[in-house]
């Protein structure tokens, strides 16, 4: 005999024929779910227990604050389930055990309330608890009356309809007690809630379906459900305690569930899919009940005009870009994804290369990519002031002319950096005096839709001028910021492209007068060595010797203006100093050098077997600046030696003089620093020209020099029988030799 009447089991569905299956899979569904139950129940209870003996702090961990409501909570749910996959959803028992776990879940939705204080704050809160719980507590006595009078169909569909109400109020009760204790939670402390409301929401809300189902489809023939629908219960109470173990888990996180535009509109789209199909589902259905003959036609038609509508309008651009300005102006806070606009930004600006478009038509296309524009133009300032056409984007066909802009609107948008909504002009708005500044010629070209001035630091950089979209809206505060904004990034990268090309071509003409700085450094040694031959010859012209020597000191004067013109000749058809390195033997150039300078004590010591890798035309002039500078801090009389020598996998270079000698920060500070002399009417380039010569040469040049005592510049070079091994040591960073120490000449006091 069964425990239930005839007529309850119909109220759940039991007495409605079925599909083969939906009893075997509602019974292991609900078994599922107890077992779900019951597992995070237990889990929930080991984390309070390791919460107990742990850091006090860790205890928030857990939902509701201790979890001791929701431990209770979902054992009684597992019970209710386990009464079901046993007894049946039409047992009294499940019935009774459904109103406990409801009850159940309402406590601990008033202890979520309570753990932030708001149970006594609230006033509603308690009282609407009350009414539910109460309304709950009649469910097991209004059930056990429909079983007294299953006799009388009357009472027991009255009765039966007063339990599907009360269930009705008490899950409607339930939703909005979640939706406050939600939306009224503070900003970290709905963080701590989020995933137990949407556990509670889902079991109601489903209950709440389940229910409507039920009042809806009642009858003169009893009450019923679908048996899927209470087959599905079960899935349901998986569903939620899987989001109860995820809110424990995540307890007291930031991480929450916030889908990109891109992704909200791609849902949007399928709900609007979803929608279309239950339409045309819906009107099918429709169109059957016709029955046969005229409703064929009818059905053909609707499916013809349909398809029809949909091949029309669903390619076209225009419906796409009114959707998408309808979706982001009704359904988002913003209508910009500024994070997203942000990264098209920086991938646009930032893809460089020579199979990129350049600068100045990428800023173009940031522009119109932000604003959907499907062209567009950059004009910028030229020498004169006028704003031409610097740039196009996807725009070859519009005709521009020579001046786009007057004069004023380079004032003008320097003003306000005011962006121009040119359908606003069109349409007679004078917002700022934008119609003074936009010539007639603009006016009537229909395909201009705004002009978005690019500024850096109060100056402007250029302006862009945006084709009209397929949709073209009407331009509102956000796009107005947002251009604005990125206008000035992007005339700021315009900027530093400029001052890039600027400092290139400065660089040029630095290099240049640099190099004629180096010549004119040489031609005033050599003026100063034939002045000072000239002021010989008045007193010496009848010496042989000193005939014999002036014309030695002419011929080398000669071949040296004969290089600096060389040189010069390069250095304007911009060959440079890069002359070919080879192998210079050392002795024979110290030998010339030394010949340079008759009338002075140049003595030298070198090996014929030191072989540098050089230029020779170089090194001399390095030499010779390094012989002079040195003759000039001697005193009359004293000695300048040239030494050269092999250490490991160099040639040593050695000009020592024996005069007045630099001080410490002297040579850390201005030695080699251009135009920086110490003697009387000096350039300051010889010792800097001398580094810069040798450094590119792959050479070193090293300075030693004491005060009263003299000075000592080494010249390091590769030599010619390793110079594959000495640029390999020289890459590794190894020196060839250790410190040297001073020579012994130095250590002689000069008289």
């Amino acid at each position: 005999m069964s425990a239930v009447p005839a007529s309850v089991a119909e109220f759940s569905g039991g007495g409605l024929p079925s599909p083969i299956g939906w009893d075997g899979f509602g019974h292991w569904a609900n078994a599922g779910a107890a077992f779900c139950c019951a597992l995070v129940a237990v889990w929930i209870m080991q984390r309070r227990a390791r919460a107990a003996v742990g850091a006090a702090d860790r205890k928030s961990n857990l939902v509701g604050g201790d979890g001791r409501a929701e431990i209770l909570a979902l054992w009684v749910s597992a019970g209710w389930a386990i009464s079901v996959a046993g007894l049946g959803a039409d047992a009294v028992v499940a019935g009774i055990g459904e109103t406990l776990r409801n009850l159940a879940w309402l406590g601990v939705t008033y202890t979520l309330f309570a753990r932030d204080g708001r149970h006594s704050s609230m006033a509603p809160v308690r009282p609407m608890l009350i009414v539910l719980a109460l309304l709950e507590l009649l469910q097991p006595a209004l059930l056990l009356l429909a079983w007294r009078f299953s006799a009388l169909p009357e009472a027991e569909s009255s009765i039966l309809q007063l339990i599907v109400t009360f269930r009705l109020l008490v899950v409607i009760g339930a939703l909005v007690m979640v939706h406050n204790l939600y939306v009224g939670a503070m900003g970290a402390a709905r963080g701590m809630i989020r995933w137990t409301c949407a556990a509670l929401a889902l079991l109601w809300g489903y209950d709440l379906n389940y229910y409507t189902i039920a009042y809806l489809g009642s009858g003169h023939e009893g009450w019923g459900f679908p048996l899927e629908l209470t087959s599905l219960r079960g899935v349901a109470l998986v569903a939620f305690t899987n989001l109860l173990a995820i809110g424990v888990v995540r307890q007291g996180s930031n991480q929450r569930l916030s889908p990109s535009r891109a992704v909200a509109f791609q849902s949007l789209s399928l709900l609007v899919i979803g929608i279309y199909l239950i339409v045309m589902v819906g009107a099918s259905r429709s169109l059957a009940w016709l029955g046969a003959g005229p409703a064929h036609f009818v059905q053909l038609a609707f499916a013809l005009g349909s398809t029809a509508l949909c091949l029309a309008f669903l390619p076209s651009s225009r419906l796409r870009g009114w959707l998408k300005v309808t979706v982001a102006k009704h359904f988002f806070q913003h209508r910009y994804d500024y994070r997203a606009e942000w990264l098209q930004f920086s991938e646009t600006i930032g893809r460089a290369g020579p199979t990129e478009p350049a600068l100045p038509e990428r800023v173009v296309k940031v522009l119109a990519d932000i604003a959907d524009a499907p062209c567009g133009v950059l004009i910028a300032p030229d020498d004169s002031g006028h704003l031409t056409v610097s740039a196009r984007w996807q725009w070859r066909t519009l005709d521009i002319p020579a001046q786009v802009l007057p004069r004023e609107a380079v004032a003008f948008f320097e003003r306000d950096g005011f962006i121009v909504d040119l359908d606003a002009v069109r349409a007679g708005i004078d917002h700022n005096g934008e119609k003074a500044i936009i010539p007639q010629w603009l006016i009537d070209e229909e395909r201009a839709w705004a002009i978005v001035p690019l500024l850096h630091f109060g100056r402007l950089a250029g302006v862009v001028m945006l084709g009209r979209p397929s949709f073209a809206r009407t331009l509102d505060w956000e796009d107005f910021d947002l251009l604005r904004v990125v206008g000035r990034q992007l005339a700021s990268h315009l900027a530093e492209h400029a001052s890039q090309h600027a400092l290139l071509e400065a660089a040029q003409f630095e290099d240049f007068n640099r190099r004629i700085a180096f010549v004119m450094h040489d031609i005033k040694n050599l003026a100063s060595q034939l002045g000072l031959l000239a002021h010989n010859a008045e007193r010496h012209a009848e010496n042989p010797a000193f005939r014999a020597d002036m014309l030695i000191t002419l011929r080398n004067a000669s071949e040296r203006l004969g290089g600096l013109l060389s040189r010069l000749s390069r250095y304007g058809a911009g060959g440079g100093t890069g002359d070919a390195l080879g192998p210079v033997a050392v002795a024979s150039l110290l030998e010339r050098v030394a010949a340079g300078y008759p009338g002075a004590r140049v003595t030298i010591e070198a090996p014929s077997s030191c072989i540098a890798v050089a230029s020779s035309e170089t090194l001399e002039q390095v030499l010779r600046h390094l012989v002079q500078n040195a003759l000039d801090a001697s005193e009359s009389g004293c000695d300048v030696e040239l030494r050269a020598s092999v250490i490991g996998f160099e040639a040593v270079i050695e000009v020592i003089d024996f005069g007045c000698g630099m001080s410490a920060e002297f040579m850390r500070g201005s030695l080699f620093k251009p135009f920086v002399s110490t003697k009387p009417g000096g350039f300051g380039i010889g010792a800097f020209e001398s580094r810069e010569l040798v450094q590119a040469m792959r050479g070193r040049l090293e300075v030693e020099s004491r005060e009263g005592l003299g000075s000592r510049f080494v010249v390091r070079l590769p030599l010619a029988l390793n110079d594959g091994l000495a640029s390999s040591a020289a890459a590794l960073g190894q020196r060839t030799d250790g410190d040297r120490p001073m020579p012994a000449p130095f250590h002689r006091k000069v008289a």
